[in-house]
This record gives structure tokens, sequence and C-alpha cells, in this order.
């Protein structure tokens, strides 16, 4: 069993809301494919990149694509939350990350930033002749 691969309960609670209408050529099984969906997506890596032990990568993308306009992923998500009792987290700061541009401001926007030119212009320090007087050694 892989790091990402489903366990036997979630197997168990998302088998039966999985779509099964056979036509044509026999489905590679749902379960090797969801392993390699969840593989692709949770690692991060592109779908030319998925191991072989979860099929062929057309099938897992073609699967993964079809059933996200059918609904299914939200089918199974609401089961998987109901089976845990609604004491589920989906948010992994692990894997949440912002582009390298997102930092960055876009050309053409302006930034006004207002100031308090008298704030600007008090000193900042103690004022020159204390610090004066006090090296000299005569404070």
């Amino acid at each position: 069993m892989s790091r990402y691969d489903l366990t036997d309960f979630e197997w168990r609670v998302i088998e039966p809301l999985l779509p099964n209408k056979s036509r044509g050529v026999p489905r590679v099984d749902d379960r090797r494919v969801l392993n390699g969906i969840f593989w692709v997506l949770r690692s991060g890596a592109p779908w030319r990149d998925l191991p072989e032990r979860y099929g062929p990568r057309t099938t897992c993308y073609n699967r993964f694509v079809r059933w996200r306009k059918a609904g299914v992923w939200d089918r199974l998500m609401d089961a998987i939350t109901a089976a845990h009792d609604g004491d589920i987290q989906m948010i992994d700061s692990t894997s949440v990350r912002a582009h390298q541009q997102a930092a960055t401001v876009k050309k053409g926007v302006q930034i006004s930033v207002s100031v308090d030119h008298a704030a600007a212009s008090r000193p900042k320090s103690t004022s020159s002749s204390t610090r004066w007087a006090s090296r000299s050694g005569s404070a």
C-alpha cells in the first residue's frame, strides 16, 4: 500500500457511490485508478509521472475529468465527511504555496501611500547635541 492509497475503510465508504455503467471495454479497477488520481493530486506531480502500478495515466486523467464534470467528486467528499461524522480537515498547509510572483505588484498598478509629513520630519532618536555631550564626557 502506497502513502496516498485509500484505506479499506475509505474504500468501503465510497465504493457504492462510484458510477458503474460499464459500456464496451471492461473497466479498469476503480480503486487502483482512484489511488492513482490521489497520488497525482497529493504529490503535485504531472500526470505523465504517474507510476505504472496505478494503470494507464490517460485512464486516470480521463476518469478524473469525467467525474469532475458529473459531480462524482462532490458526492464522494460528502460521503467521506459523513463517514467521519463531519470531523475531517481538508486543508493541509504543507501543500499550499503561493507563486513566487504573488508578492510582486503588477505593472500599471499605482500604490498610494499616505504619509504624515509632520511626523516624518520629527527626530527619531536623541538630539545631536546630547550625543556630542555624552561623547566628550561633559554631560
